[in-house]
């Protein structure tokens, strides 16, 4: 078999990164190299493709260390059963990319996660080389997120943290049915130990940072997980149990959403083709709700459908004002912010906005439409010293007149 170049194993496992959604680099501690100590720094602009809470475009370079794999997971296209090209990067030879590409101001950081080869813990101990040299050998001070393996001994994950800024260990699936039958080498209880230990680590490292002052760090950027959503019959509601619960359990920073994809040479139990792009999208809608908008898990799942499902044509926060419009409308110059967060088309910054103005005079409609990117959302489910919504809350018709309008995109607009 003829020898790969490197080019030839980056575009192999590069594409076979591409599944893996759980990429951001907010949370961490800053770190720079100014005053020509070490390389790289957290806080960089560059060619960006993830976007951070606070809306910063970052850019990380997304890797496997090898796309080989003792594990049949149904759902995952490097499957050992999966008839696709395969290759092996060497620790050095991921240092090397990365430390070229940065300086090529193409990235800020890394990616790195692995398919499992040998077994787990000699994939896991590759994952950590590759931090340790940068970290150590070139002294990069550049984003790390390692994806990291349950089935791999603690003491191992644990250096893990220790060289990267989060990890992250993959759920999969929402539901443990659904993981014995798509992922028969998984466990969920070991998936979620090892989530636990990180969880203790965590709580370690912080209160040792209280004590001493220079505490070795343990992954000052969290841990996250991702869930595959579409590829079992988990509902939306059954995903948003799933994922109150780990925020709730393991304290996570993230809980990411990937739309199952066709795969080549797809299992026969798998569905013949992916679920909407849309639902992904409404279940990050949701899973906000639930961390900034004082949203409890059931509250979101009332939200759903007869099937247990988000509606595709509306935003779950819409969803649930329709369904208790009892709630509505709300005095923008009287109510709490918790009810203000509870109105259709109003985020955080807007009930912010509107709070500070209030103390210093009465809120009319002009005033709250300066502050939403559609007032007509807004009208039914609000009050102001100049509306009142009268019926319009109650109307039956009023889904169809809030829902986006479908409309034919011009194939040479201007």
């Amino acid at each position: 078999m003829a020898q790969q170049t490197i080019l030839q194993k980056l575009e192999i496992l590069a594409d076979a990164a591409k599944y893996d959604a759980s990429c951001a680099s907010s949370g961490t501690a800053k770190k720079n190299s100014l005053g020509g100590k070490g390389i790289g720094s957290t806080e960089g602009m560059g060619i960006c493709h993830a976007y951070a809470p606070d809306g910063r475009c970052i850019s990380l370079f997304k890797i496997l260390l090898t796309n080989h794999c003792v594990f049949d997971c149904h759902y995952c296209v490097n499957r050992k059963s999966s008839n696709v090209a395969r290759a092996r990067f060497t620790p050095q030879e991921v240092v090397d990319l990365t430390l070229a590409f940065y300086r090529r101001n193409y990235i800020e950081g890394l990616f790195l996660s692995s398919g499992i080869v040998k077994n787990s813990n000699h994939t896991m101990e590759q994952i950590v080389e590759v931090a340790r040299i940068l970290r150590e050998e070139h002294d990069f001070r550049g984003y790390i997120h390692l994806k990291t393996i349950p089935e791999a001994d603690a003491e191992i994950v644990h250096q893990a943290g220790l060289y990267a800024d989060r990890v992250s260990i993959n759920v999969e699936l929402p539901t443990d049915s659904g993981l014995t039958r798509l992922a028969p080498d998984k466990d969920a209880r070991q998936i979620e130990g090892a989530m636990g230990k990180v969880k203790a680590d965590l709580a370690e490292a912080k209160d040792a940072h209280k004590r001493f002052k220079h505490a070795p760090r343990f992954a000052p950027a969290g841990q996250s997980t991702q869930m595959i959503v579409g590829a079992d019959a988990a509902t939306d509601a059954d995903i948003v149990g799933k994922a109150s619960r780990l925020y709730d359990n393991f304290r996570l920073r993230r809980v990411y959403y990937s739309a199952f994809s066709p795969i080549p040479d797809a299992s026969a139990v798998l569905p013949l083709k992916r679920p909407p792009l849309i639902r992904e999208h409404r279940l990050y809608q949701s899973d906000w709700l639930m961390r900034f908008y004082g949203y409890k898990p059931a509250e979101v799942m009332q939200a759903t459908e007869a099937d247990g499902n988000l509606p595709l044509d509306i935003d779950p926060k819409l969803a649930w004002a329709l369904k208790f419009r009892e709630q509505f409308p709300v005095d923008v110059n009287r109510s709490t912010k918790e009810q203000l967060l509870r109105v259709p088309g109003l985020g955080v910054k807007a009930v912010g906005k509107i709070l500070a103005s209030r103390r210093h005079r009465a809120l009319r409609l002009d005033d709250v439409a300066l502050l939403t990117q559609s007032i007509t959302k807004v009208r039914p489910f609000i009050c102001t010293v100049d509306w009142r919504p009268v019926m319009l809350t109650d109307r039956a018709d009023l889904r169809s007149l809030l829902a986006p309008k479908a409309e034919q995109l011009e194939l040479f607009a201007a």
